[in-house]
């Protein structure tokens, strides 16, 4: 690894003990590749060891991914991207819009957006990703990048067991959509753990794509055929929505806690819930307290709770957003939302008013310094149900993250995008590459990356240390989801407060992956509560 100027990491940023249960131990080299799925860890492994950067890596394990994690994303996905490339931190926003004639009158009657089916489907982002960030950053072919995929759709590859797990819980959801079980129940279930599953009609469109750099999904074969089969079903995607789609670069947005700096991408993402989170703890004496007792618990809770509260009001496509991201960033704005925590009792917040179920998270890095956060998403599990005929691509829904409330900024709405949970992280510390991180899980993502930062740089624990710990999650009113691990005593503790405890399966606490730079090289922790695996040399 060349060396970078000035740089303040090293191995002594973080202890390097377990306390808590684990299948794992992190991963350390000068190349690494971390995924939920060993598979695509692999092939972005691959890609390094042929002369490619961390950012091939990472497209090359994201395009496996569609193929091998198939129940959390695929080619009808959404993309985003955190890249660390020639001394500075990019930001790509490959989110769909919706389909222009996708109006509010379309859902007159309803109280919520439709979860299945072509009204939950925006338009899919993933491939301009790799595309966009291939043409920018890459160094091997194009091409070179979905060889993996492709043998593991053609020539099949033996499903995972959290991946079959997932699968098995489909069971029922996608029953009006037969291209479904056409396609993803080969044998009229969901595959087992270890049985081969193939799909000769994916392996077809990951070639058609991989051979035109994305053309045939936004204006040939592919987009064809999805237009023609929201047409046939009633849905309003057409060719103009397909064409008009590119991925955006944005500057991230940031905010400063323990001694470094989370960047985040800019909404429509509730990344800006993780900075509101930590800039309120800032004002708060949560630092005095270990990050495992119940008042060091308490005060994140109530500070998540407070965030969440302002990123479903504010957040929105940002050319609708009515309250802007600075505003809610100020710091005496977030020292007033602290000032609203009671040290002793669980709170329902609301909004403030400042001054004028299912994704795949990667990270890479490379000997040069390159480093990637990259995540995409169908949203809920497989997405809409809506499998196109005949090329394997899955509809995600993302529009089912409108709302249909009159006057608010997310208000469904043509050529509009929604908003987003999916949402890659980076940490940088004296302006100078840290961490790429990222916590998938729906709702659970900016809780997620809250809980890391707060445990990695306010309690010192190891990145595999602050992954394999016990999570909980902010859920509707005074109810927090807690995973199997804490004490019981601080359950007791927090119960007294008026919080409402409730012990949830590991599935509902998502899945990490990190990569913590070193002197010299890289540490890499993967999530135990995914098949996945950090990889290196």
């Amino acid at each position: 690894m060349k060396p970078v100027a000035n740089a303040t990491t090293s191995s002594s940023d973080f202890d390097w003990t377990y306390p808590y249960p684990s299948r794992r131990r992190p991963v350390l080299g000068a190349n690494v590749v971390a995924t939920s799925q060993p598979l695509a860890a692999q092939a972005g492994l691959r890609m390094l060891a042929d002369g490619g950067n961390a950012v091939d890596a990472a497209l090359a394990a994201a395009i496996a991914l569609t193929v091998v994690e198939p129940t959390n994303n695929g080619l009808g996905s959404d993309a985003f991207a955190l890249v660390w490339h020639s001394g500075a931190l990019h930001g790509l926003n490959a989110s769909g819009r919706s389909p222009a004639a996708m109006t509010a009158d379309r859902f007159e009657g309803l109280q919520r957006m439709p979860q299945t089916g072509w009204d939950s489907v925006t338009v899919p982002g993933a491939v301009s990703a790799w595309v966009t960030l291939a043409q920018r950053f890459g160094r091997l072919d194009f091409a070179r990048l979905f060889e993996p995929a492709i043998g593991y759709a053609r020539d099949g590859f033996l499903v995972s067991p959290i991946v079959a797990d997932q699968w098995r819980l489909t069971a029922g959801l996608y029953d009006e959509f037969p291209e479904f079980a056409a396609t993803f129940l080969p044998e009229g279930r969901p595959p087992r753990a270890g049985e081969l599953f193939r799909s000769e009609d994916l392996a077809r469109s990951l070639e058609a794509i991989a051979a035109s750099a994305g053309e045939a999904f936004y204006a040939g074969e592919l987009a064809e055929r999805m237009v023609a089969h929201a047409s046939a079903a009633g849905g309003c995607l057409s060719t103009e929505d397909l064409a008009s789609h590119s991925a955006e670069w944005v500057t991230p947005i940031a905010g400063d806690s323990l001694g470094v700096r989370l960047h985040e991408i800019p909404p429509n993402t509730q990344g800006l819930a993780a900075l509101i989170a930590l800039g309120i703890l800032e004002n708060t004496p949560a630092g005095e307290h270990p990050v495992d007792s119940a008042d060091g618990l308490h005060w994140q809770i109530e500070a998540m709770k407070l965030a969440l509260a302002d990123a479903g009001r504010y957040v929105s496509d940002a050319a609708t957003m009515d309250m802007g991201v600075d505003a809610l960033l100020d710091g005496g704005y977030l020292a007033r939302r602290a000032g609203e925590i009671d040290p002793r009792r669980a709170g329902r917040p609301t909004f403030g008013a400042p001054g004028a179920g299912d994704t795949v998270y990667l990270c890479a890095a490379d000997a040069e310094g390159n480093m990637v956060s990259f995540i995409q998403s169908n949203y809920f599990g497989f997405g809409s149900g809506i499998v196109v005929p005949g090329t394997g691509i899955s509809m995600q829904n993302r529009a089912s993250g409108f709302t249909l409330e009159p006057g608010h900024p997310n208000r469904v709405g043509g050529h509009k995008r929604p908003f987003h949970t999916i949402i890659p992280a980076f940490v940088t510390r004296e302006g100078l590459p840290l961490m790429a991180f990222g916590v998938m899980g729906g709702p659970m993502q900016a809780q997620g990356h809250v809980q890391m930062v707060r445990r990695i740089f306010g309690a010192g624990q190891n990145p595999q240390a602050a992954s394999d710990a016990p999570r909980w999650q902010v859920m509707e009113g005074a109810t927090v989801g807690v995973e199997a691990g804490f004490e019981v005593a601080t359950l007791a503790a927090l119960a007294e407060r008026g919080h409402q405890m409730s012990e949830l399966p590991a599935i509902m606490f998502g899945g990490a992956q990190l990569i913590y730079r070193l002197e010299g090289g890289y540490l890499a922790a993967s999530d135990h509560r995914k098949d996945g695996q950090a990889v290196a040399f």
